[in-house]
């Protein structure tokens, strides 16, 4: 069995995929309504912006809090002496990042999140014993995968889970695989996953994947487990789940 995928049936019976994890989060209410919108298949010019952000330096500076927590992220990182690294991004209230946490101990997690009131509310949702390999950085995301790459830093799984569908046909740009940064989220990890409720956003993603050169599949998806409020909501309330998942070739 490949590391990979050794990996991966490891997770499984961590409880991510298949099984039971451990730590458990009240129910959010199981009224969620399906996207809509006006558009039925991929973009029409995702393939022109993708090329266009690869072509064109992403100049934007770094802001100084991203810098700080990036730079924190990274300490704690090599107090825990370089075990390898695991990304979540957008990790919201920090439910996946405490079951990667949990599935991967000889891992170390760096869960970055925008909101500083999702990062520090109360966990005590969380029944199970608090993990130790794990961070929380408050920053812009766009700001810290971009200091990744500038880096070099070796992450070895990196998780997009529901990141914001911006479902309008306008809002092409406000998504990851629509925005400059895509280039440098898509550098980010040998195993990257995304998943999300909107099956356009996971075909879209894979088809930016593969225009910058990683393979990518997608399937449909549904957790025994969930690992955040958003999949245990989306799902309580039937909709459909789909991820995306890319293996960088050796």
């Amino acid at each position: 069995m490949s590391d990979t995928s050794a990996k991966d049936a490891r997770w499984e019976t961590a409880g991510w995929g298949r099984g039971r994890a451990p730590g458990t989060i009240a129910p959010m209410f199981a009224n969620s309504r399906t996207i809509s919108s006006a558009q039925t298949d991929i973009h029409e010019h995702l393939a022109a912006r993708v090329q266009r952000h690869l072509a064109e330096p992403f100049r934007k500076p770094i802001g100084a809090p991203s810098q700080q927590a990036f730079d924190a992220a990274m300490e704690a990182w090599q107090r825990a002496d370089g075990k390898p690294l695991i990304v979540d991004a957008g990790c919201g209230i920090g439910e996946s990042t405490l079951r990667l946490a949990t599935a991967f101990p000889d891992h170390y997690v760096i869960g970055i999140d925008q909101s500083e009131k999702r990062l520090t509310a109360g966990k005590d949702w969380w029944d199970a014993e608090m993990p130790v390999n794990y961070h929380w950085a408050r920053a812009d995301l766009v700001d810290f995968w971009r200091l990744l790459q500038q880096g070099g830093v070796h992450v070895v799984r990196h998780y997009v889970l529901y990141p914001n569908p911006w479902p309008k046909i306008g809002h092409l740009g406000r998504r990851w695989q629509g925005h400059a940064v895509f280039p440098a989220l898509a550098a980010c990890g040998d195993y990257l996953e995304c998943r999300s409720n909107w099956k356009i956003y996971i075909d879209e993603f894979a088809a930016a994947l593969t225009m910058v050169g990683r393979p990518a599949r997608t399937e449909a998806w549904q957790p025994e487990t969930p690992m955040t409020p958003f999949e245990r909501k989306y799902g309580a309330s039937g909709h459909g789940l789909w991820r995306c998942t890319s293996v960088r070739p050796a």
